[in-house]
């Protein structure tokens, strides 16, 4: 099972270095990193997508919460949350193209953040799902590059 955990650390260097080398050093594989400051600059949000059971999710909670820099370890997977990842994308795009491109981008609601001669720069926001149908809708004209983020999380509520 997919589970998504919130990480509070100390914003300092190698902290990720240390949180990514507990999950390597027992060969679990982290599927989403997504790592930024907080409303407080001398701390940031880890937020990780790993593959495991609850037990295996336990024992890298237990591990992370001995971490000195590493204030608190949530597993927010079956908590009332908003998600989403973000995306950008350069694909061909002539002047046949384009038009069809900027009506399934409206659909998708996606910016246009650059237009070139011959391409077209989107950005695009939402669920895993969503971000997978632009892509796949995107194709047929050509991707010249891509680039997307791990997931980023909040629980809803007061919480």
């Amino acid at each position: 099972m997919r589970h998504t955990l919130a990480v509070l650390v100390e914003n300092q260097p190698g902290v990720l270095s240390h949180v990514a080398g507990l999950f390597a050093r027992r060969g679990y594989n982290i599927e989403s990193l997504a790592v930024g400051e907080t409303e407080d600059n001398t701390i940031s949000r880890i937020t990780l997508v790993v593959d495991g059971d609850e037990k295996v999710i336990e024992q890298v909670t237990k591990q992370l919460n001995k971490q000195v820099e590493v204030i608190k370890v949530n597993d927010i997977t079956n908590e009332p949350s908003v998600d989403r990842h973000m995306l950008l994308i350069k694909v061909t795009a002539d002047q046949v193209a384009r038009q069809e491109i900027l009506q399934l981008m409206d659909i998708f609601r996606c910016r246009i953040v650059d237009i070139g001669r011959r391409s077209l720069i989107i950005e695009a926001t939402g669920d895993e799902g969503k971000i997978e149908a632009i892509i796949q809708s995107l194709k047929p004209f050509g991707i010249k590059e891509l680039v997307r983020t791990g997931k980023v999380a909040l629980v809803r509520g007061s919480k």
